[in-house]
């Protein structure tokens, strides 16, 4: 048992120091200004734009919350996340992400804080951007620290205790986003994304084989799991399944880590083509790695207190260092997720809260420090907030997911109408939040026959309903008030061009 241990745990850091020296060589490769530490001196080509999105979502939440919940509750999240989120993030890249990267290119922006609150004419616009941004980011940030204490936890049979990997994955995330910067996340999120597309297949393959083949894990599951078999029921209402890829797909639209690459494309057709390959390649990814978590239902695998059902089901049935590679690449993709998160967690409260309210000559070199200095506190932080587990893999990341799901809307309706007003997107992105966030955090009454703060209003999600009321209030609030003298329309129209 202690060599295995020592296989698994040698893997596991091998994999991440390879990580490390790609970032290493990065570093010697990236200036110091925040255009090219921040978005690689736009000019990220079709592949590693591709595969640096496409890695940066391969968090604990889809690689270990995924599996899980089809371990629980059925296959059908591959729906969910692997077919309706991946077109509708391929829609919401180009609605969004195509006019964001004109506008970008444009003016030079490096936020989306940055973005709005210059067509606004409003640094408090471009701050509540920002300090929502921030606030939704921690619990996904929290959600790879969690994924990885779990990862630990299940492949050494909890030989290594949950806050160790926890721990781990922390100090080697804030050394990467300290050294690398967005070229070196890039690289090595293209190395994670090939790296994970390859060895999950190998999973699907070697456990298929080891079980005795499709056959016979039809039958287990036929046998222990029936229900599985049937499309729909339990979980998976249509209300469910249709909330959480809307949910899903607009959060992912509006998280920092996402948002900011749709800035960093060298020109628009490297943009097209990343939108219309992603669908493929999402299908490719999570369609294996779901049914991995399906099988092992079926497969009566038992999971400890604590752990997750990927390192479990690989351990017994394919050999140790293959189970402790998968689970490497695993981690070094929510690694990939992590450094993303924290580089651009850091550009929005260098650019958006400490150049504008603090000190608005600071000079790049000191707000790069400062930067570091953020992503360090910002990692321990969340390091210390996962040690008390507030909720699975999936409902903290589907909360995190929601609430920054509802600046969506405004965003866009700022983009394409003219008349938006900056009232109307104070209203529609604060009365969003308001509403959501009393959703999460009051508890439920109950008024005669009418649940308030209930988890759905006509048996749908209330996060829905939130973005119903945020793209509501924007547009009615901007149709009853005038532009102010500040705002800049043309900002959003005037001399974009696409090459």
């Amino acid at each position: 048992m202690v060599s295995a241990l020592g296989v698994q745990l040698g893997v596991v850091g091998a994999y991440l120091v390879v990580a490390l020296a790609v970032g290493l060589l990065a570093y010697r490769l990236t200036s110091r200004d925040a255009e090219d530490y921040y978005l690689a001196g736009r000019s990220i080509g079709t592949v590693v734009l591709l595969f640096t999105t496409f890695a940066t979502l391969l968090s604990a939440f889809t690689f270990f919350g995924g599996p899980d919940l089809a371990y629980r509750a059925g296959p059908e999240w591959i729906l969910v996340m692997g077919v309706m989120d991946g077109v509708l993030f391929a829609i919401l890249w180009y609605v969004v992400g195509y006019k964001q990267w004109l506008v970008g290119r444009a003016h030079g922006y490096v936020t989306l804080g940055e973005m709005l609150g210059d067509r606004f004419g409003s640094t408090r616009l471009r701050a509540v951007v920002a300090g929502i941004s921030l606030f939704w980011l921690f619990p996904y940030v929290m959600l790879q620290q969690m994924g990885a204490g779990e990862a630990i936890v299940g492949l050494t049979n909890g030989m290594v205790p949950y806050w160790a990997g926890a721990a781990g994955i922390t100090v080697f995330m804030i050394a990467y986003v300290v050294i690398a910067g967005l070229r070196g996340v890039a690289w090595t999120d293209t190395l994670q994304g090939l790296f994970m597309l390859g060895v999950v297949w190998l999973a699907v393959g070697w456990v298929a084989t080891a079980a005795g083949g499709p056959t016979a894990l039809s039958n287990a599951l036929a046998t222990n799991e029936p229900e599985f078999l049937a499309l729909g029921g339990g979980l998976y209402s249509p209300q469910f399944i249709i909330s959480s890829a809307v949910t899903i797909a607009f959060g992912v639209a509006m998280f920092p880590q996402i948002n900011q690459r749709f800035f960093v494309a060298k020109s628009s057709a490297v943009l097209k083509r990343s939108f219309a390959l992603w669908p493929v390649l999402v299908v490719l990814l999570f369609v294996p790695a779901f049914i991995l978590g399906t099988w092992a239902a079926g497969l009566g695998v038992a999971v400890p207190e604590g752990a997750n059902v990927l390192p479990v089901l690989l351990n017994e049935y394919t050999p140790v260092w293959f189970a402790a590679l998968v689970i490497a690449g695993a981690m070094a993709a929510m690694m990939s997720s992590s450094d993303s998160m924290l580089l651009s967690g850091s550009s929005y409260f260098t650019r958006d809260l400490y150049r504008p309210f603090v000190n608005p000559d600071a000079s790049e070199a000191r707000e790069a420090w400062l930067a570091r200095i953020g992503v360090a506190l910002f990692a321990t932080l969340t390091f210390v907030a996962s040690l008390f587990r507030p909720g699975t893999l999936v409902s903290v990341g589907d909360t995190a997911f929601g609430g920054v799901a509802q600046m969506a809307l405004p965003v866009i309706v700022a983009l394409y109408w003219a008349k938006t007003t900056r009232t109307g997107m104070f209203a529609g992105i604060l009365g969003s939040q308001a509403f959501y966030l009393a959703h999460v955090f009051v508890p439920a009454i109950e008024v005669g026959s009418v649940t308030l703060f209930g988890a759905t209003y006509l048996t749908w999600d209330y996060a829905l309903w939130g973005m119903a009321l945020s793209a509501l209030l924007t547009v009615g609030v901007s149709a009853m008030t005038a532009a102010a003298p500040e705002e800049n329309q043309s900002r959003f129209t005037d001399g974009l061009r696409a090459d």
